[in-house]
């Protein structure tokens, strides 16, 4: 067997000597591994890149990140091969069933963990598009509750230049249709309210007068206005409003860059939800489909190794498995045997060292 063989049966966990006598399972066993041990690779990209949102931006981030993966990939794929290796093929189809079950059900937990920060890299380009649309949004509903809150505080002064704003903008167009009907009544065109007379006559003349008058009110007015605008916009800063300013495309890829793994993760949910409130479907299967891949892939190993007959190796293993426990039963049996002689031997040599000391203490006595 090539160097590659040995390392997929180290990871199935095979006793490599025993497997020796029994080539024809060579094939499955390297399966088994070869599926642990890409579990655990892609266990280790998964956390590498999850732990790589979480370093972001501080020192040697990228390598805290792979020393992490590492780490992670490694626990992940000693924890699948306990997992493949606690499956006694000795036993029956249903005892194997409910000894996996909870190795299943673990199985599968660490297959929705591992899927996730990959579900994230795939889903990349969306998760930042939504992310942008979010920051937008986050950054319209700020300004826009500063400018209720701002409405509410200033609601005297801004109904104050509502209403000159509107006397203003009601007297110029009133002023713009009176010099229409003066230049009418000068150039003889005639109407319901022009005399039809070219010339400058005592109407046009009284129209003047009014116009010039109106032309005054309406300069005090748009200086009224302008002041009241100039109160409102200093007011306006004090309260930050005008300090609120929209994210420009460069500060959202910034912003999208410096988002964390809980951002990303909630961004990913979103993406299942259309702007309507309705489901997306198309991406919800999507990630799912992802989801479920990876969970099959982990526990993969416990299935094959269930569903695979109980073949040669399963039996010489259990056969030596017997010869062991009997070995180390009999091993403990001659112990206490052992023992017992030696307490035998024990007793006699007490006895013999009490017998002496009693007729030591008669010959005394005598």
């Amino acid at each position: 067997m090539n160097s590659i063989n040995h390392f997929f049966l180290y990871c199935a966990g095979v006793h490599e000597e025993t497997l020796k006598k029994y080539p024809q399972e060579h094939n499955k066993y390297v399966a088994i591994g070869a599926t642990i041990f890409f579990t655990g690779l892609f266990a280790a990209m998964s956390g590498g890149y999850a732990m790589y949102f979480v370093f972001s931006g501080t020192y040697l981030d990228w390598l805290l990140a792979i020393v992490f993966g590492i780490i992670w990939g490694l626990m992940i794929f000693n924890m699948d091969r306990y997992i493949v290796l606690s499956i006694n093929k000795s036993k029956t189809g249903g005892f194997q069933f409910l000894q996996a079950f909870p190795r299943i059900l673990l199985a599968i937990l660490i297959g929705i963990v591992i899927s996730r920060p990959l579900e994230l890299k795939i889903f990349d380009k969306e998760i930042r598009e939504n992310l942008k649309t979010t920051y937008i949004a986050n950054e319209r509903a700020k300004t826009d509750s500063l400018n209720i809150i701002f409405n509410k505080k200033y609601a005297f002064e801004l109904n104050q230049l509502k209403a000159l704003t509107t006397e203003r903008d009601s007297l110029d167009a009133n002023i713009k249709a009176d010099r229409q009907k003066l230049n009418y009544e000068i150039f003889g065109n005639k109407t319901t309210e022009t005399s039809g007379v070219v010339g400058y006559g005592p109407y046009a003349k009284r129209k003047e007068l009014e116009l010039e008058r109106s032309s005054v009110y309406l300069d005090s007015l748009r200086s009224k206005v302008s002041v009241k605008e100039s109160v409102i916009r200093d007011k306006q800063k004090v309260e930050g409003i005008l300090n609120q300013k929209g994210l420009s495309n460069a500060s959202l890829d910034s912003a999208v860059n410096l988002a964390g793994f809980a951002d990303r993760n909630s961004a990913l949910g979103n993406l299942k939800i259309k702007a309507n409130g309705k489901v997306d479907q198309a991406t919800e299967n999507a990630v799912n489909f992802i989801g479920l891949l990876f969970i099959f892939l982990e526990c993969l190993p416990v299935f094959v190794k269930l569903l695979s007959g109980r073949d040669a190796y399963d039996r010489a293993i259990r056969n030596q498995r017997i010869i062991d426990e009997y070995e180390s039963d009999a091993s403990i049996d001659t112990e206490k045997a052992a023992i017992d002689h030696l307490k035998e031997a024990s007793i006699d040599i007490s006895i013999n060292r009490r017998l002496k000391k009693l007729n030591e203490e008669i010959e005394e006595e005598v």
